[in-house]
């Protein structure tokens, strides 16, 4: 059974583990670069890291802020990043809260580390995030990293030795696996991810955007 991105506040996503694809010469993995993907709703004040007990230390956090106060078109107000721009989760759980501040309800949880996230806004040390779904809320950017992230959106999805779709097959993953983003083309991504990396066509994943390259 495949892992859902959407569990219950009181339950663990499912997780999966690497296998090795009967009868066939590659590997075919259902998650990496943490423990899956899971998402779940909260009904509470939540049990889950938030920025009470998160150390400041994020790549968010070591952006020098914008000193002239100006805000540039497609940029942070706070960071001077882009906005909207991916960014994973860096702990196994994140609060994701109605309102930039503690005092805010928690309505989602993000589970599992690695996870891609979409910030689409910022206001002093909390970002606005949503998942593959647009499900998200406001989350502490302590809980956040620069390092890139995927999640896998097509089914046995062929990780290629190069960015052709001719090339050999090198490993196989299934719909929801967290892979790491490596270089883009205009059309093609690297990503990796069960110890196998390949290329795989920008339409199967989440997590970058259709006119971004990456080098």
């Amino acid at each position: 059974m495949r892992g859902g991105h959407k569990t219950p506040a009181d339950q663990d996503g499912q997780m999966k583990t690497a296998k090795a694809w009967p009868g066939a010469a590659v590997t075919v993995f259902a998650m990496a670069f943490g423990a899956g993907v899971g998402l779940a709703q909260g009904t509470g004040p939540g049990v889950a890291p938030d920025a009470a007990n998160m150390p400041p230390v994020s790549a968010d956090a070591q952006i020098s802020r914008n000193q002239n106060g100006q805000q540039e078109p497609g940029r942070g107000s706070v960071t001077n990043l882009p906005v909207p721009r991916y960014v994973s989760l860096k702990g196994d759980e994140g609060n994701a809260r109605r309102g930039p501040s503690l005092s805010h309800r928690i309505d989602w949880v993000f589970r599992h580390s690695g996870m891609p996230l979409r910030v689409t806004a910022e206001f002093g040390h909390w970002r606005r995030v949503e998942d593959q779904d647009g499900a998200g809320g406001w989350v502490h950017y302590a809980l956040l990293s620069g390092v890139r992230t995927a999640i896998v959106q097509k089914d046995m999805l062929d990780l290629l030795a190069k960015p052709d779709p001719r090339s050999n097959v090198v490993a196989r993953a299934e719909a929801g696996a967290i892979v790491r983003l490596h270089e883009c083309t205009n059309d093609w991504c690297r990503v990796s991810g069960g110890g196998e990396k390949g290329w795989v066509l920008k339409t199967a994943i989440w997590g970058v955007d259709a006119d971004e390259i990456r080098d």
